[in-house]
C-alpha cells in the first residue's frame, strides 16, 4: 500500500504563485517507476487532470495550465510537485495527488487552493 500526503495549498492572490508537494510512503524503487498525478477538484463538478510526471521525467499538462504549472519529482525524497504560477481564480480547487505503480493506484487526501481575485 501507498500513502500520499500533500500539503503547500492556501490562500493567494491572483497572479501568485504555489508550491504543492506530494510525499509518498513507499520505497524509492517503487516510487520511481510509479507514475504521479495530479488531479484537482471544485464542489459540484468531476475530477479534472491537471499533468503527469512519468519515470523519465517526461511531463504532460491539461491545456488549462499549461505554461503557468510545472510538475516535477524526487525520487530519492519520493516526493512530486506541482508549481503553479501565474494563479487564476479559476484555478481555486481542492487539489489531489495520484500514484500509478506495481502496487496499484492511489490518492492522495487533498490540499485546498484558493485563488482570490
Amino acid at each position: 500500500q501507498v500513502q500520499l500526503v500533500e500539503s503547500g495549498g492556501g490562500l493567494v492572490q491572483a497572479g501568485g504563485s504555489l508550491r504543492l508537494t506530494c510525499a509518498a510512503s513507499t520505497t524509492t524503487s517503487i516510487f520511481s517507476v510509479s507514475v504521479m498525478a495530479w488531479y484537482r477538484q471544485t464542489p459540484g463538478k468531476q475530477r479534472e487532470w491537471v499533468a503527469d510526471v512519468f519515470r523519465g521525467d517526461s511531463t504532460i499538462y491539461a491545456n488549462s495550465v499549461k505554461g503557468r504549472f510545472t510538475i516535477s519529482r524526487d525520487n530519492a525524497k519520493k516526493t512530486a510537485y506541482l508549481q503553479m504560477n501565474g494563479l487564476k481564480p479559476e484555478d481555486t480547487a481542492v487539489y489531489y495527488c495520484k500514484s500509478s505503480g506495481p502496487l496499484g493506484t492511489y490518492w492522495g487526501q487533498g490540499t485546498q487552493v484558493t485563488v482570490s481575485s
